[in-house]
């Protein structure tokens, strides 16, 4: 079955996540668990943790992935602020267990002046501090590069997960792959991604993927989301991805604009009409 969903909103409580979910016609779907712009723990309750765990189930929705702060940086050379990035990512991953979501995804973040490798190193450092629930997998998600921003580049991943004992798997995002210069917008170019994602990192270490078209060119490091089939990578480019068989049992959520007129349920239906070809 084709998992697809949309990142939802927790507004008036985590369990209406999956209430909107229904409302879009998804099937998996993923969540913040605060705002993604402050230092908040999060705020889990009891009672909606379990209306949470048995709505999703009731439904069939899932699997649920929790999107980490946009402010943790595991590359960072500062102190106080990796010090910061670990205990949210120590937060989220706790609160994701006692959800029952089984995915916790992170942006590896920016070395500012550390180096490449010397950011690949604190990064891992950084994750190898973590308490990693039995029931939880942390995924450090493709990133769209520029500046010191490190993951846009399977070998960068790679980098990560070849320097961590914990178990970690990956998360690739369409528009961030483009943006980085994976190009995406042909059947030729998405069966050349997954080539070198294959060898470089190996699909089963795939666990999720955030779907969106992007409104700028391949390469431009430029990373603004597009309508599914309306950007630049395209109805041809993401149809090619969707059948792909490397994410044919893969969670495919969406981070898609709300704007002309078009919201999550009109890109889970597109994204189903595509994967109909």
């Amino acid at each position: 079955m084709l998992r697809i969903g949309a990142h939802t909103s927790i507004a008036g409580g985590i369990d209406n996540a999956v209430d909107e979910q229904i409302e879009y016609g998804g099937n998996c779907g993923q969540i913040f668990t605060h705002s993604p712009q402050v230092w908040q723990d999060p705020d889990v309750g009891d009672e909606e943790a379990e209306r949470f765990r048995e709505t999703a189930a009731e439904h069939d929705i899932g699997p649920w992935v929790i999107h980490s702060s946009y402010l943790v940086n595991l590359c960072t050379p500062k102190e106080g602020l990796r010090e910061k990035s670990i205990v949210s990512m120590q937060a989220e991953l706790d609160a994701a267990s006692t959800l029952g979501v089984p995915y916790v995804n992170v942006h590896l973040g920016a070395h500012t002046g550390a180096g490449v490798e010397g950011g690949l190193d604190n990064a891992a450092s950084a994750l190898e501090e973590l308490e990693v629930p039995d029931d939880v997998t942390v995924l450090v998600e493709s990133d769209a590069g520029g500046g010191t921003k490190l993951g846009s580049s399977f070998e960068e991943l790679a980098g990560v997960l070849d320097r961590c004992s914990i178990e970690l798997d990956v998360c690739l995002d369409t528009a961030h792959l483009f943006a980085a210069g994976y190009d995406l917008s042909t059947p030729a170019g998405v069966e050349e991604t997954f080539a070198a994602f294959d060898e470089t990192i190996g699909r089963e270490r795939l666990e999720c993927v955030h779907l969106n078209d992007s409104k700028h060119a391949c390469g431009t490091n430029k990373d603004e989301h597009a309508h599914v089939g309306e950007g630049l990578i395209g109805d041809e480019g993401m149809a090619a991805f969707i059948n792909h068989d490397a994410v044919a049992d893969v969670p495919l959520v969406l981070e898609t604009p709300t704007e002309d007129g078009k919201s999550y349920a009109w890109n889970v239906e597109r994204v189903r009409e595509l994967a109909d070809r």
